[in-house]
């Protein structure tokens, strides 16, 4: 028997939809990526995308010291779907893609567009508490 460790494992992927891509997948996504690393696989997508990020979603990350500004939102593809392990879905309805066999996990959060930065960091706060508990339950620190 061979010994396993974190290298040989594939890692898992993990795809966040909302409607715009363009707050609360974002948000999400910084999230995992700074704190999960190389860990974690991260995707977002959106059932009707935005042509750009919301600026005070934006704001909110960075200060978390997390820069989103430069990522565009895209639309949710079949492809995205099939390739992740976990599907976070934020508000996108019926415009999700659903495959049996899929971790699904619908977070209600409220949508940060339109609001200001007052208003978006309790939403940033919810999202981050809500990726670590990801993070430790998916890929825990070894």
């Amino acid at each position: 028997m061979t010994p396993t460790n974190a290298a040989t494992q594939p890692k898992p992927t993990v795809l966040f939809v909302c409607v715009h891509n363009a707050g609360r997948s974002q948000m999400a996504a910084g999230y995992l990526q700074a704190l999960a690393g190389d860990r974690i696989q991260v995707l977002s997508a959106g059932s009707a995308p935005k042509d750009t990020i919301n600026t005070v979603a934006v704001a909110a990350m960075l200060e978390e010291g997390i820069d989103i500004a430069t990522n565009t939102p895209k639309i949710l593809t079949d492809e995205a779907v099939q390739d992740s392990d976990v599907v976070i879905t934020m508000g996108c309805g019926d415009a999700c893609k659903f495959y049996p066999g899929k971790r699904y996990e619908d977070w209600q959060l409220d949508d940060p567009a339109g609001q200001g930065i007052e208003a978006v960091r309790p939403i940033r706060d919810d999202i981050r508490a809500r990726v670590e508990a990801l993070i430790a339950d998916i890929a825990p620190a070894a």
